[in-house]
């Protein structure tokens, strides 16, 4: 079931919100001091693509530099990636198909507006996390 909700997903909305995420890496990486955020925005575009079956939680590595990288990221790139997320999910609404996939699009809101400190990992692994940390 969850591969046919990600052929679906990609069809419908995947493709094109992981298009922008890949052109706000681009753009990130052309200046060196903002690489990480470069490969915060790729990392996203390959959960965007595919995102059934994942999920996000934080790092717990991450330290003062990732809450500082944020702020930054939702200054640059964080606000127009979560309008997009938001268009894009009323989007999906209009059809009764769209509808849990513009759900999902509104849940990766927050995701796009601070991305740096967490990491993508199967769903099966959140089950084995001992803290049971919320995504």
């Amino acid at each position: 079931m969850r591969t046919i909700g990600n052929l679906l997903w990609l069809v419908l909305a995947g493709l094109w919100l992981a298009i922008g995420y890949v052109l706000a890496g681009v753009l990130a990486c052309i200046l060196i001091v903002t690489i990480p955020f470069g490969i915060a925005s790729f990392r996203l575009a390959s959960f965007v693509i595919w995102p059934f079956g994942r999920t996000t939680t934080w790092r717990r590595e991450a330290g003062i530099w990732s809450v500082l990288g944020n702020v930054i990221w939702i200054i640059v790139f964080g606000w127009e990636l979560a309008v997009v997320h938001l268009v894009a999910g009323f989007l999906l609404m209009v059809t009764i198909i769209g509808i849990p996939f513009g759900v999902a699009c509104w849940k990766m809101i927050p995701l796009s507006l601070v991305p740096l400190g967490r990491q993508i990992v199967p769903i099966a692994d959140v089950r084995k996390d001992p803290y049971g940390l919320p995504t």
